[in-house]
């Protein structure tokens, strides 16, 4: 004959419930937040140059514009005009330049001046704060830079 001794009941044997505790939520919420930050201060860097990339090729677009438009007119569009003469049909040019008036990635709009200091036009995105000078995404791209790299 056996005898069986009743066992006391521990605190972490399961009653027939499954699920998790809080701390083991806990970690994995801890781990997903660490993750998180990782792969958004890596995704950042790309996103970065990724704008200043984007405003590189409108500059070339529009400068390109600009070229088929004085080719065309005889004459680059004035301050007045701006950019938006490169997305007007007009007699001699049946179908605009460009597609629409392009802004910078930021959403401003590009600075375009006719006559330049040194170029007969120039086109400036000022980078993410709007304002001259700056540094990485804050840096300045300018049109006739851009034509020089490329020669």
């Amino acid at each position: 004959m056996s005898c069986s001794v009743p066992r006391a009941r521990s605190p972490y044997v399961s009653l027939g419930r499954s699920g998790f505790t809080l701390v083991e939520i806990m970690v994995v919420l801890v781990i997903i937040a660490l993750l998180a930050g990782v792969v958004t201060i890596n995704v950042r860097g790309y996103l970065t140059a990724g704008y200043q990339n984007t405003s590189k090729m409108e500059i070339r677009a529009i400068m390109d514009g600009l070229e088929t438009y004085h080719a065309v007119m005889g004459r680059y569009p004035t301050n007045e005009e701006g950019l938006a003469a490169l997305a007007q049909k007009t007699e001699k040019m049946p179908e605009p330049l460009l597609s629409r008036v392009p802004v910078d990635p930021w959403g401003r709009a590009y600075e375009y001046v006719q006559p330049g200091k040194d170029h007969p036009s120039e086109i400036t995105c000022y980078g993410a704060d709007g304002r001259p000078g700056g540094d990485g995404l804050d840096a300045d791209i300018r049109g006739w830079e851009l034509r020089a790299e490329k020669k």
